[in-house]
């Protein structure tokens, strides 16, 4: 892995980016939180910035994690947040990369994206090279992406990580679908027949800190699990890990009318697969939903999803 003495995490407080720290920290590279209140408790970041005040010059990377959360309704007034937390803060970072000379800015921008960019393309096999779909959050996704791959006329390497289902302990994803399943109200939603793109926490970081390693990885990177399940398999494994019956499906139309748009993409998928990061050698410590659900199962909590 090339040195990196100093990488700057933008969304370092959330759920994947507290765990990155830790990491950094064990392969000798400083780290830089950047969230709104300036300050945080992770003892491994040793400075702090707010996105006001970002200034990236003595970075070897910024890694951009950033993003309010989009499981709520789309509510105009959400829209501008999901708008300002992603594409808005990914435009302030290449701003700051972009007023610094050419010989001090960082090398590469990690930028987190999502596979809502391939909209719902039912059985359809979607890779790095596949075309974006259509729809709010497709919409989002490109211009997300757009913004952040501004940056490579920069001289930066750029990679958006096209991120999937993210479970790990204390992830919102895992804890929300282990409690209904533990309190026997798991099931299906919509048909089931959807695409479910997961990925394990540990596996996530570690595509990330690959990321930074790798002069290989540009541009669009699938960050999902090789094996993908559809949602009613995915729901049975899950209710059969936590030894839990998964009967009560939850119709399309209850999940549009107590969600709203965000509830109707609970009822689409997208069955994408990890190719570029399998085509440079990446392992995937939870590469089955079996592998990933044993572990976030059966073992006591941890520290950054790692073993």
């Amino acid at each position: 892995m090339h040195s990196l003495p100093r990488v700057a995490i933008l969304g370092v407080t959330g759920f994947i980016g507290r765990g990155l720290p830790a990491l950094l920290a064990e392969r000798g590279l400083a780290c830089t939180g950047v969230s709104r209140a300036g300050c945080g408790n992770l003892p491994e970041v040793d400075r702090w910035q707010t996105p006001a005040t970002l200034e990236l010059g003595g970075h070897q990377a910024v890694i951009n994690l950033a993003g309010e959360s989009i499981a709520r309704r789309w509510t105009a007034a959400n829209r501008r947040r999901f708008d300002e937390s992603r594409v808005g803060l990914t435009r302030q970072v290449v701003e700051s990369l972009s007023r610094l000379p050419a010989d001090a800015r960082p090398k590469v921008l990690i930028n987190a994206s999502a596979v809502g960019i391939y909209g719902d393309r039912g059985d359809e096999v979607l890779t790095e090279e596949s075309v974006p779909g259509s729809g709010y959050l497709a919409n989002l996704c490109q211009a997300w992406e757009a913004a952040a791959l501004e940056a490579a006329a920069l001289g930066v390497r750029v990679v958006c990580l096209r991120t999937g289902v993210v479970l790990g302990r204390e992830g919102p994803a895992f804890e929300r679908l282990a409690w209904v399943f533990r309190a026997g109200l798991g099931g299906r939603l919509g048909s089931g027949r959807q695409w479910m793109p997961w990925i394990h926490v540990a596996d996530h970081r570690a595509a990330i800190l690959h990321a930074l390693g790798s002069e290989a990885l540009s541009g669009p990177v699938n960050c999902t699990a090789p094996a993908a399940d559809r949602n009613r398999s995915f729901t049975r494994k899950l209710a059969s890990a936590l030894h839990r019956p998964a009967f009560l499906p939850v119709p399309g139309f209850a999940l549009k009318l107590a969600l709203g748009e965000f509830g109707g993409e609970l009822t689409g998928g997208q069955h994408a697969r990890p190719g570029a990061l399998e085509a440079d050698h990446f392992k995937f410590r939870f590469p089955t939903l079996e592998s990933a659900l044993a572990d976030l199962v059966s073992y006591p909590k941890r520290e950054n999803g790692m073993r």
